[in-house]
């Protein structure tokens, strides 16, 4: 069975990093994409981050872009979120996902950590 651990987040300012951990047990690294999505009071669900399964290719929304990082340890079995200059829309609850990767779909999630970008 697939579990997502998350740890991290929290309250920062604006301007300030925060480094989220999702740590996975029940895969194998290398056969499953990850990602990180986000969602804000009374908002859907929204693509924040995507690493292919194999490592070589990583994707962003337009609007985290250029700040966050999303990256992989593969023998800790371990998903990281590094996010620099946040901003007050940057709160949001965030989660971490998994899928293989001949899914098309995430089917496996953390459990949320909320995050919190103050003026």
């Amino acid at each position: 069975q697939v579990q997502l651990v998350q740890s991290g987040g929290g309250l920062v300012q604006a301007g300030g990093d925060l480094k989220l951990t999702c740590t996975a047990s029940g895969l194998t690294s290398s056969r499953y994409a990850t990602a990180w999505f986000r969602q804000a009071p009374g908002q859907g669900r929204e693509f924040v981050a995507h690493m292919r399964a194999s490592g070589t290719n990583t994707y962003y929304a337009d609007s985290v872009k250029g700040r966050f990082t999303i990256s992989r340890d593969y023998a800790k079995n371990t998903l990281y979120l590094q996010m620099n200059s946040l901003k007050p829309e940057d709160t949001a609850v965030y989660y971490c996902a998994a899928r293989r990767r001949s899914s098309d779909e995430y089917d496996n999630w953390g459990q949320g950590t909320q995050v919190t970008v103050s003026l």
